[in-house]
């Protein structure tokens, strides 16, 4: 599977298909879905090529971020120092830390955005968090699918989502915020509407 010889060579699965179209690395096709096949004895002779990067060419770019200010602030440097731990661990290159305070639901988070632009524009191979819910408290898997297009690969210290009770409150008192906005919003247009048919019946009386 192109994940496992990925993973064998230490590349993205997409950095190996764009190698195998380009002719860089030898693989086979099989079944209706022409799913590929790598031999090891090839992706050996692409490694003694010199082709792959070794691991401190691999850049790393870290998402971090809490709810709101105050007593969650000091969240923020532990989050990048845990973060730069790993990178160093792995022999990676340090890249920028992309960071927000705001809810992990808003749909307008400047670093979360930037960080997305940056990868659409392969600025780095990996983006690191400590949680998946730093990334957003639902729609995880469409950030990861995006990622996966740009060639970048999500990695997520801990599996389980993040402990902190006062934050998952400030998270859905922002979400009840901005239903209730919307609706009263609706309500506000719909009675100005009616105020505008009401004068205008008088005027025409």
């Amino acid at each position: 599977m192109t994940k496992a010889a990925a993973d064998y060579v230490g590349v993205h699965p997409q950095t190996l298909r764009k190698w195998a179209n380009e002719g860089k690395v030898r693989c086979e096709t099989v079944g209706a879905q022409r799913h590929r096949r790598f031999n090891t004895a090839d992706l050996d002779k692409l490694l003694s090529s010199g082709a792959v990067p070794t691991g401190t060419e691999i850049v790393e770019a870290h998402y971090i971020r809490v709810s709101g200010r105050g007593g969650q602030l000091p969240s923020l440097d532990t989050q990048q120092k845990e973060l730069a731990a790993a990178c160093a661990q792995a022999g990676h290159i340090m890249g920028t830390v992309y960071r927000d305070i705001g809810s992990g639901l808003s749909e307008r988070r400047r670093g979360l955005t930037r960080a997305l632009d940056c990868a659409s524009q392969h600025r780095f191979q990996v983006l690191r968090v400590t949680h998946a819910d730093r990334l957003s408290r639902f729609g995880v898997a469409y950030i990861q699918r995006s990622l996966d297009a740009y060639g970048v690969r999500l990695v997520v210290q801990h599996p389980n989502p993040s402990s902190g009770a006062d934050e998952l409150l400030a998270d859905f008192m922002s979400l009840v915020a901005s239903f209730a906005g919307r609706l009263y919003g609706q309500r506000s247009a719909d009675n100005k509407r009616r105020l505008l048919t009401q004068t205008e019946q008088q005027i025409t009386t």
